[in-house]
């Protein structure tokens, strides 16, 4: 019988950490925060297993001498950070007898894909099936049971029986199970995070999550979330010096989906102690709802950033999101009228967009008082409808950048121009004007926020406008060029 004596965690980086003095200050390519699910998924396995620890590349190096000589590596990915996630359990292999499980959005919603590169691949939440798994290795039984798929002797992927997401879901992630989180958090740039519900009710053309998370939504106990806060918080109140940003993102896909649920989460963070200040993710409804948004207020929220998208009626209709441009200019009035900032999310390159839609971008931005923003190029997550109506416009499968890069033929643009409009908008909104009208008028979070973000999106831009010169010459619209081949999935492009 196996005995499982070890386990890692592995979170691959599209770029791995490296130190650099600008991490202290300012959001950068090379320090990001730890996985939150999978966190959460070595708080479960350390339970049943007490030598777990999760490795993440955007905070530290992977000390291979550890990870080595563990019985099993579990890895997590998203889409752009596929190609390492792949190099890092062909090093494994190669290096050891671990057995790799790979697993994370990417590997759930391309499970034949994962299969080439690990022995198992869990798919979707993984909370009850990774207990599953530990116990079937652990005795010797075969991994047949829900929600997993590996590739058989004959090459065969095989996929079992689909699996019910898990209900229960009040498990506090443990952050000193991450190696060298506890001496990262000084970084302002690192968030404290808290995930309080999953699943989302709509079904946007180009939303992975829900693919992942399902259609419906589960919200963790009030209390429970309350603790974790604390906890979370207490964590990164550890550094040597205090924090400049005291902030914590509640990081649900759509926090006010159950809006019962959110009444009560809102109403135990106001009746705590809790002296913090927040920001989550919403939809453009939200603006309406005045009792939630005096609720907001009074839990310390200063933001919500806004899955806007686009600015058109013609682009909600053709990737099915129920909204308008009225209503969204609305609600970002309705929600700044009770003193809470708006962060607007943008993708370009919608089959409807034309050149000039990142000056109209970013003209709607500083008109409306926008306290910031995130802007990409539209994504093609493997499993997502878009991808399945774009695949033969993609103009290449390099997962690596799939990180809001231009990838796409669009419609009425060819991808040079809507390169373009990605670099014009973020020099636009973070000119050196508004920059120093922003630490001149601003004060506190404020003015933190935005030079960080001016310093990132700048970085941003360059990096975009170095791509764009390999998009030249190619065509809007249509199939992608037969002289362009697909980068191979499973390229080396780092040294383990």
């Amino acid at each position: 019988m196996p005995e499982i004596r070890k386990v890692r965690f592995l979170e691959p980086g599209n770029r791995p950490y490296r130190p650099a003095l600008r991490n202290h200050v300012t959001y950068d390519r090379y320090l990001r925060n730890p996985s939150l699910g999978l966190t959460l998924l070595a708080t479960i396995v350390e339970r049943r297993v007490p030598d777990t620890l999760f490795y993440s590349e955007s905070i530290a190096r992977i000390r291979w001498d550890d990870v080595l000589d563990a019985d099993v590596v579990f890895i997590g990915m998203f889409t752009f950070a596929a190609p390492r996630g792949y190099e890092l359990a062909r090093y494994v292999k190669e290096h050891s007898a671990a057995t790799v499980v790979l697993g994370g959005l990417h590997a759930s919603l391309n499970y034949e894909e994962a299969a080439q590169h690990g022995d198992y691949v869990l798919l979707g939440e993984a909370d009850d099936s990774i207990l599953d798994f530990l116990d079937a290795y652990q005795h010797d039984r075969p991994i047949d049971f829900p929600g997993v798929a590996f590739r058989a002797a004959d090459g065969q992927v095989i996929k079992t029986a689909e699996r019910a997401a898990p209900t229960e879901i009040d498990t506090i992630p443990n952050h000193d199970l991450v190696y060298r989180f506890a001496d990262m958090v000084g970084h302002n740039t690192l968030w404290p995070q808290v995930i309080a519900s999953r699943g989302c009710p709509f079904r946007c053309d180009y939303c992975a999550v829900v693919r992942h998370w399902g259609q419906k939504m589960r919200g963790r106990d009030p209390q429970n979330i309350v603790e974790d806060i604390r906890q979370t918080i207490a964590f990164f109140d550890q550094g040597r010096l205090p924090r400049l940003n005291r902030a914590m993102w509640i990081v649900d896909d759509n926090f006010f989906a159950l809006r019962p649920w959110s009444k009560q989460v809102l109403q135990a963070i106001i009746d705590s102690d809790i002296d913090y200040r927040f920001t989550a993710q919403a939809r453009f409804e939200v603006g309406f709802d005045d009792e939630i948004l005096v609720l907001l207020k009074r839990a310390g929220f200063f933001e919500l950033a806004l899955g806007i998208e686009f600015l058109e009626n013609e682009s909600f209709d053709a990737y099915h999101k129920t909204c308008t441009s009225e209503e969204v200019i609305k609600s970002i009035r309705n929600i700044q009228a009770h003193g809470i900032n708006v962060r607007g999310l943008f993708i370009l390159g919608a089959d409807t967009h034309t050149p000039g839609v990142g000056e109209r971008l970013a003209q709607f931005v500083i008109d409306n008082g926008l306290r910031g923003m995130l802007v990409q190029s539209m994504y093609f997550v493997p499993g997502t409808p878009v991808w399945n109506t774009h695949r033969d416009r993609l103009i290449h499968t390099d997962w690596s950048k799939y990180t809001g890069h231009v990838v796409h033929h669009p419609t009425l643009m060819t991808p040079s121009e809507l390169n373009r409009e990605l670099v014009h908008v973020s020099r636009r909104v973070y000119s050196y004007r508004r920059l120093l009208k922003s630490l001149i008028f601003d004060r506190g979070l404020n003015r933190l926020l935005f030079l960080g973000e001016f310093f990132w999106q700048r970085s941003v831009a360059a990096d975009r406008a170095r791509e764009g010169r390999k998009l030249a010459g190619l065509p809007a619209g249509g199939p992608k060029p037969q002289q362009l081949p697909l980068t191979p999935v499973d390229g080396r492009p780092n040294s383990a």
